[in-house]
């Protein structure tokens, strides 16, 4: 497990909001040296806390005002079987393993309510597929973020620099 302070957490801050930030900016924003702002990127890529560099997509404008959330429940023993059909589908934005009625909880996106329900009928037709449930997002009022999280697990952590000196 990769432990982050809150330098960490300011530098993730400031490339979430600009992914495309260049080290000697981000280096005078946070206050550090280059060489600081390059070693704490590459700890976090190495470490895998970070995994990529993407930007955020407005589907709607794209064409793409209809997010739904399935819930699949599924036939024991069927779960990879039906991911794998699963991962066939463009439409489907994310898929999660999850606990209860449901094993599965399938994201995605479509241009109109006829797109959906042509996904939905494909969705039945995988083997494996019991029974579905489907929510429509109305508008999302708060997206996916991390920002507050991270802020929040590192409100007592130090900052990664040294502390001043005492010395007179």
């Amino acid at each position: 497990m990769f432990s982050l302070d809150r330098l960490d957490t300011a530098l993730l801050a400031e490339l979430t909001h600009n992914p495309r930030a260049g080290i000697v900016d981000l280096s005078a924003k946070l206050g550090v040296a280059r060489n600081t702002v390059q070693s704490r990127i590459k700890k976090l890529e190495e470490s895998g806390a970070v995994t990529g560099y993407r930007p955020v997509v407005d589907l709607p404008k794209l064409g793409l005002p209809l997010q739904a959330f399935i819930g699949a429940e599924l036939v024991q023993a069927r779960m990879g079987l039906v991911i794998a059909e699963l991962e066939r589908f463009p439409e489907i934005l994310e898929v999660h393993a999850t606990t209860g009625r449901e094993d599965l909880l399938i994201r995605m996106a479509a241009q109109s309510q006829e797109d959906l329900l042509q996904v939905l009928e494909r969705i039945h037709g995988i083997e494996g597929v019991a029974h579905t449930t489907t929510t429509l997002a109305l508008t999302t009022p708060v997206a996916y973020r991390t920002q507050p999280l991270l802020e929040h697990l590192t409100r007592d952590a130090g900052h990664g620099r040294s502390a001043p000196s005492t010395r007179p």
